[in-house]
C-alpha cells in the first residue's frame, strides 16, 4: 500500500480555493511543535473556530486605531531615538525590537522592571521562538535548535509569563468580586485565554505557547516586511523617485509594503494535510493523510492575475476585483492571519479615514530619519534559513534629508 502523497498547487485561484478547504488542516508548523503545538494557527475545526472567535475581539478597528495612532508612534520614536543619535543602526535587530515592544502588549507579556536588560532578555527569547516556529525551513541541526528553544521557553515562562498570569488572575478575582469592571482588565490575548480557560479547556502549557506565539508572530512577520520593504525602496540608488514618493505619500508607502509582502511572503509555502477526501480546484484529489503544498511565491506571481510583470516590484499595479494587494501572503479563509489589518492596514473607510498599518508607520519614521544602506557594511542574507531572511541590514541616517511637510 502506498503512503501519503505530496500534491502541489501554484496558481493563484487554485491556491486560494485550497486555503479555504475546511478538510485540509494546517501542517506547516508540525516540526516546530515545541512552541507551536495547539496554538491558534495549528488548530482545526471547532477548536479553531471557538478560540478564534474569542481572540477576534482584540482585533477590531477601534483597537487597531488605538495601537496605530496612540500606542505605537511613541514606541517607534523611543526605540529609534538612540540609533538616530549614533547615526547608524542594524535594521533586522531594530525592527524586531520595535515590533516586539508592541507584540508584547498585544500578547499580554508584562515587563514590570522596564529596564534595557529586561527588554534584551525578552528579545533573546523571542528570537529563539522564531527559530523554533520556522524549524521546517532550518538547514542545520534541528535537534539542537529544539533543545535551545525548549530551554528558552522554560525561562520565558518563569521570567515573564507566570508573573503576567498571576497579575491577571488577581484582576479576574477582583472582577468576580465586583470591585472592578471588565473594562479595567488588560486588553490582551493572555487575559482572554485566562478568562475563558475553562470553556476552552486550556492547560497551562497551551496558554504559555499561545502567548509565545502571539509574541513571535506579531513581531517577526512585521519586522521581516519592514526590512524587505526598505530594501525594495533603496534597491536602485540611481532612481531615487521611488524612495522620495514613499516619503511623501503614506498611502503609497503602504502599497509598497503590500507589494513586498506579495513578492516575498514571510513563508514561501503553506502546507496542509487532508483529514477527509478533498478535490482541489485543478482536479487533483487529496486523500486523508496526503499533504498539499501551496506555493505562495508562485501563486502571488501568477501572471493570469498579477499581469505580465508579476515578478516586478510595482506598487501601482492594477489588480482584478477581489484580489488583495498582498496576494495570499496572509492566507485566506478561516486561517487568514488574525493580525493582518493591524500590521498592514486596509483601504479607507466610508468616511475616508485610513489606517495604514504598523509596518507603514514604522517605515515612515525610518524614512523621516533619512535612512539609507550603510556603504561600508553590506547587508547579509541568513545562510541558515530557506526563507530568504536578512541576518543583518546595516543603515546610516542622513541628517540632511528634509522633513516631509
Amino acid at each position: 500500500m502506498s503512503g501519503p502523497r505530496q500534491l502541489t498547487v501554484d496558481s493563484f485561484l487554485v491556491a486560494r480555493d485550497t486555503l479555504r478547504q475546511r478538510h485540509l488542516r494546517q501542517a506547516l508548523y508540525d516540526a516546530g511543535d515545541v512552541v507551536m503545538a495547539d496554538v491558534l494557527v495549528n488548530l482545526h475545526g471547532s477548536e479553531h473556530r471557538d478560540r478564534r472567535r474569542l481572540e477576534n475581539r482584540l482585533f477590531r478597528r477601534d483597537t487597531h486605531e488605538r495601537y496605530e495612532r496612540e500606542l505605537f508612534p511613541p514606541i517607534v520614536s523611543e526605540t529609534f531615538a538612540p540609533h538616530a543619535l549614533r547615526g547608524r543602526a542594524e535594521l533586522v535587530g531594530l525592527s524586531h525590537h520595535v515590533m516586539m515592544n508592541l507584540a508584547a502588549a498585544t500578547a499580554g507579556v508584562d515587563r514590570p522592571h522596564g529596564t534595557p536588560e529586561e527588554t534584551e532578555r525578552l528579545y533573546r527569547a523571542m528570537m529563539q521562538f522564531i527559530e523554533g516556529a520556522t524549524l521546517a525551513h532550518h538547514r542545520g541541526d534541528r535537534a539542537a535548535v529544539r533543545d535551545r528553544v525548549a530551554a528558552a521557553l522554560a525561562e520565558f515562562d518563569a521570567a515573564f509569563v507566570r508573573p503576567s498570569v498571576d497579575r491577571r488572575l488577581a484582576l479576574l478575582a477582583e472582577l468576580d468580586a465586583g470591585t472592578i469592571e471588565a473594562s479595567e482588565l488588560p486588553a490582551d490575548v493572555l487575559t482572554v485565554l485566562l478568562r475563558h480557560a475553562d470553556e476552552l479547556h486550556l492547560a497551562d502549557d497551551v496558554v504559555l505557547r499561545e502567548t509565545c506565539f502571539y509574541l513571535l508572530a506579531g513581531a517577526h512577520t512585521s519586522a521581516t516586511a519592514f526590512v524587505r520593504t526598505f530594501d525594495h525602496l533603496v534597491a536602485d540608488p540611481d532612481d531615487p523617485e521611488l524612495l522620495e514618493r514613499a516619503r511623501r505619500e503614506p498611502a503609497f508607502l503602504q502599497r509598497c509594503v503590500h507589494e513586498t509582502v506579495r513578492l516575498q511572503p514571510s513563508s514561501p509555502i503553506a502546507l496542509r494535510r487532508a483529514v477527509e477526501r478533498v478535490e482541489l480546484a485543478d482536479g487533483q484529489v487529496a486523500e486523508p493523510g496526503d499533504e498539499v503544498t501551496v506555493d505562495l511565491v508562485a501563486a502571488n506571481r501568477d501572471p493570469a492575475v498579477f499581469g505580465d510583470g508579476a515578478d516586478r516590484f510595482d506598487p501601482d499595479r492594477q489588480l482584478p476585483d477581489g484580489v488583495p494587494r498582498w496576494g495570499l501572503s496572509f492566507g485566506s479563509g478561516a486561517h487568514a492571519c488574525i493580525g493582518q489589518d493591524l500590521a498592514a492596514g486596509g483601504a479607507p473607510d466610508a468616511d475616508g479615514d485610513h489606517l495604514v498599518g504598523l509596518v507603514t508607520v514604522a517605515l515612515d519614521a525610518l524614512l523621516e530619519l533619512g535612512a539609507r544602506p550603510d556603504p561600508e557594511r553590506p547587508a547579509v542574507v541568513d545562510p541558515a534559513s530557506a526563507r530568504g531572511y536578512w541576518s543583518s541590514y546595516p543603515v546610516v541616517f542622513d541628517p540632511t534629508v528634509p522633513t516631509v511637510p
